[in-house]
């Protein structure tokens, strides 16, 4: 699966979702589905692909610097599994799949407390956001983002498990 950052926000970095699965294809992924029009792709491969190859193809085709996160059905399922919050939070809960492992001096450097009743929590390669006034707004994200100094590609927790689900069959 690759998660892509920034596609059709705003009306920016706009990127049809057809010749999105095409450009996949024509990597020599198969099964390739999108899921809504913010970049999600689920696909199989052999192996898991490098996010740089991902990234140059989509600067190749449509003319976007474009982070890609890549992540197997495993790594999607531990993620999920690894939820931190009681159920009453799921919809308020957002799942960021970070491009890299932080360094553990900046995870232990991060700060989230002033931003509460918002909460995040970075379990290695992801972070959790209980963000109950919506994403919006916060800038929890934005402060994460540069503590960690690392990028990162949100997914509000529905997209998350229906990926999931995606990956699965």
């Amino acid at each position: 699966m690759c998660l892509l950052r920034g596609v059709n926000v705003g009306g920016r970095n706009v990127v049809p979702m057809a010749e999105l699965r095409e450009l996949f294809g024509n990597l020599g992924f198969e099964a390739v589905t999108t899921y809504i029009q913010s970049g999600n792709v689920v696909f199989a491969a052999p192996k898991a692909p490098k996010a740089a190859v991902i990234e140059a193809a989509i600067r190749g085709s449509f003319g976007l610097a474009l982070g890609a996160v890549v992540r197997s059905a495993r790594q999607l399922e531990r993620a999920v599994a690894a939820y931190p919050y009681g159920p009453e939070h799921w919809e308020a809960t957002h799942l960021a799949f970070l491009a890299r492992r932080p360094a553990q001096a900046a995870l232990g450097q991060l700060e989230v407390s002033a931003f509460l009743p918002e909460r995040c929590l970075v379990l290695g390669e992801e972070a959790f956001f209980y963000l109950p006034d919506g994403v919006a707004r916060t800038r929890l994200i934005a402060h994460v983002e540069r503590g960690l100094g690392v990028p990162v590609t949100l997914r509000n927790f529905r997209t998350v498990t229906k990926l999931l689900e995606l990956t699965a069959g």
